[in-house]
């Protein structure tokens, strides 16, 4: 189709029900309150070679100022610096010397806040994604270090901007979701967190009850 031709109804349709990025602006409130909102939202990863994967987001955990289980908790750090700063920003760190998790900067300047996303679900498997584990497609991403071994997502993406620019960055739920939810088919459950010694009894980790990507239940 030239730049001249009128587009088809079904191109005006996809043009439409195309996501937006988020702005940090959408991040720059509490982790208590980003962290539900962000499921159903999509979390989309492009490489250098064009390759690009996106998934939606279905299970988070929020971390805050005064959190004992926030990594800020205790001072700024070198390591935790990029949490101390504007929101809309990638926070990723090593766990067990092995698995990278990923978070999502939030709240306003100089307050300490992150959401953690714990697990997300493939929109479509590209042809070069065939057979890339012996378990189930929905339980690619089911994980906070197994979504970030399904999106390539390490430490050299840490404190970077969320945005195309930096290929990686946070997509708005699409209308076929936010009808999907209108119609109660995609419900939220809000339990405790997951892994931890201090603050564990904290209600704030939320998931998409009927998603089979879920970590735990």
């Amino acid at each position: 189709m030239s730049h001249l031709s009128k587009p088809a109804l079904e191109d005006t349709i996809k043009l439409f029900n195309q996501p937006a990025p988020i702005d940090p602006a959408w991040l720059g409130r509490s982790s208590l309150e980003v962290a539900p909102d962000l499921l159903g939202c999509r979390l989309v990863r492009r490489w250098a070679d064009g390759r690009q994967l996106s998934a939606t987001i279905v299970e988070t955990e929020a971390y805050t100022e005064g959190d004992p289980a926030c990594h800020a908790y205790r001072r700024e750090t070198v390591r935790n610096r990029v949490m101390f700063g504007p929101p809309g920003y990638s926070y990723v760190y090593l766990i067990y010397g092995i698995y990278h998790c990923f978070n999502v900067v939030t709240d306003r300047d100089r307050i300490p806040s992150a959401v953690l996303i714990r697990a997300v679900e493939l929109d479509s498997i590209p042809p070069w994604l065939a057979g890339y584990r012996v378990e189930k497609p929905a339980r690619w991403g089911a994980g906070p270090g197994k979504l970030c071994l399904l999106l390539d997502i390490d430490r050299t993406l840490t404190d970077l901007p969320l945005t195309p620019a930096s290929g990686l960055w946070l997509e708005h739920r699409d209308i076929d979701w936010q009808q999907r939810a209108a119609a109660g088919e995609a419900t939220v459950t809000q339990t405790t967190r997951i892994g931890l010694t201090q603050g564990a009894d904290l209600p704030w980790r939320w998931y998409v009850t009927e998603s089979k990507a879920v970590s735990k239940r």
